[in-house]
């Protein structure tokens, strides 16, 4: 077994993690109180390399493996653990252009997202269809050489400003079979948005999108009628992952801060770590945050080996939020009052990392997958 990144991944986290302390930490409360999130910024990233990461090199990306995008992940969110949001996003809308959109869509959108010039968003969720997303009910009607869309999509993570959007819409009968995806850029008419007041990852603008007859092209279809659902199946078997990581990284961010803080904190004479009951928390959330990060490598180890991971990846995006919120909520009572206090970051990690334990599944779902893979279908008490 080999526990060890390449020299290569070595050399990608370094740099991030002083990329991510030198430029995102310093600016992470900015974009909580309601500063608008400059373009630029993407931009930044995209120089980077952050959000080309799954993109073939033949449209400006890395084509880098998903343990290098999960180092991404885990590195760029102990600055902005919203920062995260890109590469997850990036990454998802990759696989699925890579997979199953037209030449000229992947050439035109593949190439602005690489360079953070289009951010691309993910529309599964509705109103009514959250977990069960298999019987959503946002329709797409073919007219011609166009697709006619009707529906209401919510919880839509940048659909506040988005450019674009992978839409999951209805094209035949119920269930999953019936479900197919499409690239609908959001400029188009019979488009509106309206954006959550969400008390944590405000970065995102997330949101719903409203489509009231809103037409693209039949060419903007992302591969068959009727195979979007596994598609979608397909990119959470990966991108929770990168969830698990993006919680990580902050986690093990704010447990590095409360170790060094701990050290100088003096109380009854001596520092806080030397109290058990201060320095053996630390080593337990520690631990734990640990066993969720292997967890969250060794699937996408497995990924990239082309082997079977919907277990592990339950696993990941089960432990790693439940981890990581756990640690940050010790780190800020290990601070005191300074940590219950909004110039202290602790408070804000904890409310976004939270929003991220329903994200792509609530704990309950991430349970009945590892349960169904370990037990089987026949012993669900839903198919």
């Amino acid at each position: 077994m080999e526990f060890s990144f390449t020299e290569e991944q070595l050399l990608l986290q370094k740099t991030l993690r002083q990329y991510a302390k030198s430029e995102l930490l310093p600016n992470y409360q900015r974009w909580d109180r309601g500063e608008k999130f400059p373009r630029e910024k993407i931009r930044e990233i995209g120089q980077l390399g952050l959000v080309g990461l799954r993109v073939p090199e033949r449209y400006g990306g890395q084509d880098a493996s998903f343990v290098t995008c999960g180092i991404a992940s885990e590195e760029i969110s102990r600055g902005d653990f919203n920062y995260g949001l890109f590469i997850q996003l990036s990454c998802i809308a990759a696989e699925l252009f890579r997979a199953k959109a037209s030449q000229d869509v992947q050439a035109e959108w593949c190439a602005r997202m690489a360079r953070g010039d289009a951010v691309i968003a993910f529309a599964l969720t509705e109103p009514a269809v959250g977990s069960d997303a298999a019987n959503l009910v946002t329709r797409a009607v073919k007219q011609g050489d166009e697709y006619v869309i009707t529906g209401e999509k919510a919880s839509v993570t940048f659909g506040g400003y988005a450019d674009a959007c992978i839409v999951f819409a209805r094209t035949g009968e119920t269930g999953a079979g019936g479900i197919s995806a499409f690239l609908v850029p959001l400029d188009r008419a019979g488009i509106t948005r309206a954006v959550y007041q969400s008390p944590g990852e405000r970065l995102s603008a997330r949101g719903s999108l409203f489509f009231d007859g809103a037409r693209i092209p039949a060419r903007f279809r992302l591969g068959e009628e009727r195979e979007g659902f596994t598609g979608a199946m397909v990119s959470f078997d990966f991108n929770r992952a990168f969830i698990a990581l993006s919680a990580v990284g902050v986690a093990l961010q704010s447990l590095d801060e409360t170790v060094e803080y701990t050290k100088t904190r003096q109380a009854f004479g001596r520092p806080l770590a030397k109290f058990e009951g201060v320095s053996f928390q630390v080593a337990e959330h520690l631990t734990l945050v640990e066993g969720a990060r292997l967890i969250a490598y060794k699937c996408l180890w497995l990924k990239d080996q082309g082997l079977p991971h919907t277990k592990e990846s339950a696993m990941s995006k089960w432990l790693g939020p439940k981890a990581a919120v756990e640690a940050i909520h010790a780190c800020l009572i290990l601070h005191g009052h300074y940590g219950y206090n909004q110039e202290s970051p602790l408070e804000q990690r904890l409310r976004d990392v939270i929003g991220l334990e329903i994200g792509d599944g609530p704990p309950e779902i991430m349970k009945g997958i590892v349960a169904r893979e370990v037990y089987g279908r026949e012993y669900m008490s839903y198919r």
